[in-house]
């Protein structure tokens, strides 16, 4: 036998010992992952909001007083969200605040809360407070109101959008009521009292300082 036939002997002699003694294979199976224990998250506890506490004020008496003045009096108590109407019930807008008077206020003097609305009745300058306070114009129910010596505008507010209305100058003289809060109606048509059923309606006017 020669010598290379004896070492290529020796070497599978060796080789199969080895295998056959148990030695250690490496995997090619990946490692498993190693976890981390998590720590459960805190809970968390809502805090209740405070409630809301509404503050009060002691509103004076603006009776009498110019509409200008009693507003900023209002403000100057703590009351900011203030409104104003034509206690007349003419409709009239308080576009100039200091040609106006206070002739009743709701809610009358007193404390309230400060983000009540405080809602001033007025005339102009000029004119005498009436007896009771008109208010705004109302919407119309089912039936005609009777509008007799009410301004145009009110009319026209109380009766649906929707509503043809025809302003004749009752004078004959064929004006034209540009200013509607300063007309007064002499007649209409329907009559109090008639279904409201969309027919149009006509109204005779003249000036309020003009008689019918």
């Amino acid at each position: 036998m020669g010598t290379r036939t004896t070492i290529a002997a020796l070497a599978g002699t060796a080789l199969l010992a080895l295998t056959g003694c148990g030695a250690a294979t490496v995997s090619d199976k990946p490692a498993a992952p190693r976890t981390t224990p998590t720590t459960p998250a805190a809970a968390t506890t809502a805090t209740p909001s405070k409630a809301t506490v509404t503050e009060t004020a002691s509103l004076p008496n603006m009776t009498g007083k110019g509409l200008q003045y009693a507003q900023d009096q209002a403000q100057a108590a703590g009351f900011y969200g203030l409104t104003s109407h034509d206690a007349l019930g003419r409709g009239r807008m308080q576009a100039f605040d200091r040609n106006w008077k206070v002739c009743s206020q709701t809610p009358a003097a007193g404390k309230h809360a400060t983000d009540t609305e405080i809602d001033f009745a007025t005339v102009k300058l000029e004119e005498a407070c009436p007896s009771k306070d008109v208010g705004k114009p109302q919407p119309a129910g089912a039936t005609m109101p009777d509008f007799q010596g009410k301004s145009v505008k009110a009319a026209r507010e109380a009766l649906d959008s929707s509503y043809s209305i025809t302003v004749n100058d009752a004078t004959g003289q064929n004006r034209i009521a540009f200013m509607e809060s300063n007309w007064q109606i002499c007649t209409q048509n329907p009559t109090p009292g008639t279904r409201l059923d969309g027919r149009p309606v006509k109204f005779n006017a003249v000036k309020f300082d003009e008689p019918c």
